[in-house]
């Protein structure tokens, strides 16, 4: 074991409590702000025998003809139910500690259960619950081997054991634990252990008021401490205060005093530091929520809407109203959590198991906080409620680090990695600061106009080498079948829908299509001719990143070649597509085989060198954190800066309906409404001054949330698009085209004015702007079948990349 730092346990000792309680304070704001969070469970004891006899404890009870051993399954997943119905996210499992080992009772009734072990028995009611679609299992278990550690984590996402104390003295003769021999500190830490060791997100704790002295329990806070700084896994520390019950040796014992309760707190602050979660029962101290909350904590437990806490039956809890407004009191917000907390969820790679992995992320944002605004980006079903995001009525908010980082934003300065990520953070008061802040910057920037152009979408082909994760647009020779018919368009009809636009008044065209096995470089030159001799006048906004480095690649060009002969064919602008995330960890698990991040930045590097200007994209609410968005836009920026090439930023809200990483169990179900229209804010102050446009992307959004967006940051809606396609494979419902009177009406929603523009931000001319406002309804779509040339080699086009979605 470590030494213990004598010098740091003597301060503790003599710090007066006031001066550790604004220590305490301080630590625990810089860590976690103003939130103060909670679990909504419901508790199922699943067996109150025990081999144990702790002097304090009413929970164990010695069997009865007329009590069960066990409860049945039945009634626990009727608890569960009960739970999931009143909106809990955690069925906590607590237990007596290898009650088989003394009871011949709960041998007898594990054996008729076909179980050898309590906690065999409890691994089948997890999974029961799971498979019935109820909250997530946080398991009180007791005492456990490593392999039983392991067949436990598959059912659960966090498990716990309190530690109470290291003091072996307490389980002598006449003290708390004597009797007790699950309560020997050497058992516990190595349990303690062992969940650090296998990766599970742990609870542990102290109780204090039964016997032991006040530097015990620093010793025994110190001992966790580290144990957490080994492993990481301990996502709580409580202090819980031992409350004297009737029927117990200890039932005339003294119970701690509150100011008793308040020290161990703040010293447990001062010495784990401000990123611990540090937690005590509200219902053991009624009526002091403000007092806990000033020495030092930020979490509350578990607090149930259904069930009792069979641990503490006494000490009802509180009414999540009341908890609330008791939290506000204190200065904070109370905030709901699941049973594993953000830091861990946010990782479920590292924290949970694969068998668990849909189910958090279906239940987590971006930072591993519950989602609750039922939003989903390209759903037809979203209104102006899920994008309210009014600041609380109280506390009143005070400043936080944020003000300072969104002052920098306005005065220009580059901020960093960690500030941003700061950003994508905000909540409470903070959000909408930050969102105002961006609309006030907007509106110097570029002011109160809306631009947006009237274009056509053309994707030439949907037929794909690649198998990305997220898309469900692109089909290969192996998914003729699936998800729709191959295309691959013939000349006439690519002319034809480039004419058919330039009579409904679109300046541009926006071409991208699959990366096809047949194509090379020669195909794209072809295809911008093509555009060029039906319509000279049309701009052409054609080819990703990825097309561009396939066409230099099979023409055995560089990308400065290649590019120049793009150009030369009458090629306009670049879309900034394919970015996805900037971030070769995130890169490597969504888009295999696909470029990574520096490729892609030096395609755009190279593009703006010779006088091509780009958008720039970003897709977001899958599988990356917030610290993947903040590295995105300091590379966006970060070249801006040095080429200046970069028209506009696009955020792309991921539609998860039809992706196919999302259908199984791989990713988010998209971003919340809150990170949907944050995302616009943040990147309105990252970017500025360097990018001025921030464009809103309706067909993901919706008009309540381009209306927010437009709102946040956003001066721009985009394309009319009159086909889209790739949204909609994916199972967006906002709808192929919004023509010019309904883009108006929509900026007008906002208070906005609308511009309809060119391509490179200019005004269209009246004519296009005339023209437009009469369009006749587009003819049908002809998608010319593919026909796949006989392959006698693989070179280049020919290589097809397999990733962990790819389909057989």
């Amino acid at each position: 074991m470590k030494p213990v730092d004598r010098s740091l346990v003597q301060e503790l000792l003599s710090t007066p409590l006031p001066a550790l309680m604004q220590e305490a304070r301080r630590i625990r704001d810089a860590g976690h702000g103003d939130a103060v969070s909670y679990s909504r469970k419901v508790f199922v004891p699943l067996t109150q025998l025990c081999r144990d006899v702790c002097h304090y404890c009413t929970f164990s009870r010695a069997p009865k003809a007329e009590r069960r051993a066990f409860m049945s399954l039945s009634e626990v997943l009727a608890i569960s139910r009960a739970g999931l119905a009143a909106g809990c996210d955690e069925v906590l499992f607590t237990l007596g500690d290898s009650p088989e080992s003394r009871w011949q009772v709960a041998r007898d009734t594990l054996a008729e259960m076909g179980h050898d072990s309590t906690l065999s028995y409890l691994h089948a009611c997890c999974d029961a619950v799971l498979k019935d679609g109820g909250p997530l299992p946080h398991l009180n278990a007791g005492l456990m081997s490593r392999d039983a550690m392991l067949r436990l984590r598959e059912v659960s996402v966090s498990m716990g054991l309190m530690l109470e104390n290291v003091s072996p003295r307490l389980m002598g003769p006449g003290q708390a634990h004597h009797g007790s021999p699950t309560k020997d500190p050497r058992e516990r830490l190595r349990v303690l252990e062992l969940a650090g060791e296998l990766r599970v997100p742990f609870t542990s704790g102290i109780l204090i008021g039964i016997g032991e002295t006040r530097e015990e329990r620093l010793l025994s806070l110190l001992a966790l401490r580290d144990s957490h700084h080994r492993h990481g896994h301990l996502q709580e520390v409580i202090v819980q205060n031992f409350r004297a019950k009737s029927g117990t040796p200890m039932a005339a014992a003294e119970e701690p005093g509150f100011d008793e309760l308040c020290w161990t707190l703040a010293a447990a602050r001062v010495l784990l530091g401000p990123q611990m979660n540090l937690q005590a029962p509200p219902n053991l101290s009624p009526g002091s929520y403000r007092g806990l909350i000033e020495a030092g904590l930020n979490d509350w437990g578990g607090v149930s809407p259904v069930t009792l806490d069979h641990v503490n039956p006494e000490a009802a809890w509180p009414h999540l109203e009341h908890l609330a407004a008791q939290t506000a009191m204190g200065g904070k917000r109370l905030v709901r959590r699941l049973p594993v907390y953000p830091g861990y969820a946010s990782a479920p790679e590292h924290w949970i198991d694969p068998g668990l992995h849909t189910r958090v992320l279906a239940r987590t944002d971006a930072r591993g906080w519950p989602r609750d605004d039922g939003w989903r980006a390209g759903s037809s079903r979203s209104d102006a409620a899920h994008f309210r995001f009014d600041a609380p009525v109280s506390p009143p908010r005070c400043p936080t680090a944020l003000d300072a980082i969104v002052a920098r934003c306005r005065s220009g300065a580059r901020l960093t990695e960690r500030e941003v990520t700061a950003l994508f953070h905000a909540d409470g008061h903070d959000l909408p600061m930050v969102l105002q802040a961006a609309d006030e910057l907007r509106a110097q920037t570029v002011g109160d106009a809306v631009g947006y152009v009237v274009n056509r979408n053309i994707n030439y082909t949907n037929v794909c080498t690649h198998r990305c994760g997220f898309c469900a647009f692109s089909k290969g020779r192996a998914s003729a079948a699936l998800r729709g018919t191959p295309y691959d368009l013939a000349d006439d009809e690519l002319t034809r829908r480039v004419n058919e636009a330039w009579m409904r008044g679109a300046t541009e065209v926006c071409l991208q299509g699959g990366i096809h096995p047949d194509y090379d470089g020669r195909k794209y030159l072809r295809i911008v001719r093509l555009v060029k001799s039906a319509q000279a006048q049309m701009h052409v906004h054609a080819f990703s990143p990825l097309e561009v480095f396939h066409g230099a690649s099979t023409l055995g060009l560089s990308l400065g070649e290649y590019l120049a002969e793009l150009r030369a064919a009458g090629l306009g602008t670049l879309p900034g597509t394919a970015a996805e995330i900037l971030h070769d960890d995130v890169r490597r698990r969504i888009c295999p085989g696909k470029l990574d991040t520096a490729t892609w930045l030096e395609v755009m590097r190279t593009a703006h060198g010779l006088g091509l200007r780009t958008t720039a994209t970003i897709m977001f609410g899958h599988l990356e954190r917030p610290v993947h968005w903040a590295a995105h836009l300091l590379a966006i920026r970060d070249l801006q800066e040095a080429t200046g090439g970069f028209t506009e930023f696009v955020p792309l809200p991921f539609v998860a309906a039809e992706a196919p990483m999302y259908l199984r169990g791989l990713a988010r179900p998209g971003p919340t409404a809150r990170e949907a229209v944050l995302m616009h804010a943040v990147a309105r102050l990252v970017l500025h001054p360097h990018i001025r446009n921030v464009q809103a992307s309706w067909v993901k959004l919706g008009t309540a949330g381009a209306v927010a967006a437009l709102r946040a940051g956003a001066n721009d809606l985009g394309g009319t698009l009159m086909n889209e396609s790739i949204s909609r494979a994916a199972g967006a419902q906002h709808g192929q085209e919004l023509a010019p009177l309904q883009m108006e009406s929509l900026i007008g929603l906002a208070g906005r004015r609308a511009r309809q523009r060119t391509t490179l931000y200019e005004n269209a001319d009246e004519e296009r702007r005339a023209v437009a406002r009469r369009a006749q309804p587009l003819a049908p779509v002809v998608q010319t079948p593919v026909v796949f040339a006989k392959r006698q080699s693989s070179g280049p086009a020919q290589v097809q990349s397999r990733s962990m979605y790819a389909e057989s």
